[in-house]
């Protein structure tokens, strides 16, 4: 079975530019919605959530039985390990971006904080969303799907 794509570009006639890290978190923060990976029973675990930027750190909401509120507050102080990736990527053309963050999570316990992103980010889910968690960014990668041209012209 083949798959007509009559919008895309022909193989090779696409660029991968990579970003740089202010350039992929302004993208990042163009969007709503990413998906955060994290350890479960030692597997990855991918969960898609939306998301506001906030000084830099990647903010999300969840709720009390999330497995990552769980991995969050049992690793304390020191956070725990996720990757967030966000990206827009046309489905016709295959040209658009994407941006990864690797970091560590916390729990947001101040609850002026905690009550200033209840404000800010809407949950997705009919579910008391009582928990905020703050990524903070230690490795930003980014790319820039252009068509070849493009990639030339600039």
């Amino acid at each position: 079975m083949t798959l007509d794509t009559p919008h895309a570009p022909a193989a090779g006639s696409r660029r991968s530019i990579e970003l740089d890290g202010d350039e992929a978190l302004r993208l990042l923060g163009s969007v709503s919605f990413g998906r955060i990976v994290f350890t479960r029973h030692a597997l990855p675990t991918v969960r898609p959530v939306n998301h506001i930027l906030d000084d830099g750190d990647i903010v999300i909401r969840t709720h009390e039985g999330a497995a990552l509120t769980a991995r969050a507050a049992q690793a304390g102080g020191q956070g725990v390990v996720v990757a967030y990736e966000a990206d827009a990527i046309d489905p016709d053309t295959h040209l658009g971006w994407s941006v990864v963050v690797t970091g560590y999570a916390h729990l947001v316990t101040d609850s002026e904080e905690l009550a200033r992103y209840r404000a800010l980010l809407t949950p997705w889910v009919d579910k008391t969303v009582d928990y905020a968690v703050r990524i903070r960014p230690d490795l930003i990668t980014g790319v820039r799907l252009t068509a070849a041209d493009e990639a030339d012209a600039g």
